[in-house]
């Protein structure tokens, strides 16, 4: 399932205040499915004491992330896999970060909760994953303009959504 989304980055504000809201812990295994240049990946080893695992499909933001990494010192603690997040198997992540159009999370939704365990923490960048209540709304201004970062909980924030499908 190839689907393209563009390449805007978070601003590094963004980023930790998501990280924070989902509670990142030191040791806990982080995960950015379209890591781009590597920014929360660094945040998430260097600020938060976090293992981190980013996908990125296309190799010239792979090869600015490996670098990145290298040049913040981190690189004992990140790892970054070349492919398509649709395509890579997750891993069991306690907190994964999402900067993706709504129509992608949504295809990506079946996905988050097969392969997440229950308790996983998502933080979405801007954009909500339909039919999921979030545990936490949060309106972040940085870089001039206002950022919303949507906290989902797998298996909590879902059970609506379970709920409708079984009325159906």
């Amino acid at each position: 399932m190839s689907t393209i989304v563009p390449y805007v980055p978070s601003p590094y504000g963004v980023i930790k205040k998501a990280l924070e809201i989902a509670g990142l812990k030191h040791g806990e295994l982080f995960l950015d499915p379209g890591c781009g240049d590597g920014r929360s990946l660094i945040i998430a080893a260097r600020d938060f004491g976090a293992r981190a695992v980013g996908i990125e499909i296309r190799k010239d933001l792979l090869e600015r992330a490996y670098k990145n990494v290298i040049e913040a010192g981190v690189s004992d603690n990140v790892l970054i896999v070349n492919g398509s997040f649709f395509d890579v198997t997750f891993p069991p992540a306690d907190v994964v970060f999402l900067y993706l159009l709504t129509s992608v999370n949504e295809k990506l939704k079946p996905k988050l909760k097969k392969e997440l365990k229950p308790e996983t923490r998502i933080v979405s960048h801007d954009f909500q994953i339909t039919g999921w209540k979030p545990v936490k709304i949060l309106e972040v201004n940085e870089g001039g303009r206002s950022h919303t970062i949507y906290c989902y909980i797998v298996g909590e924030s879902s059970r609506e959504e379970e709920k409708q499908s079984v009325k159906i």
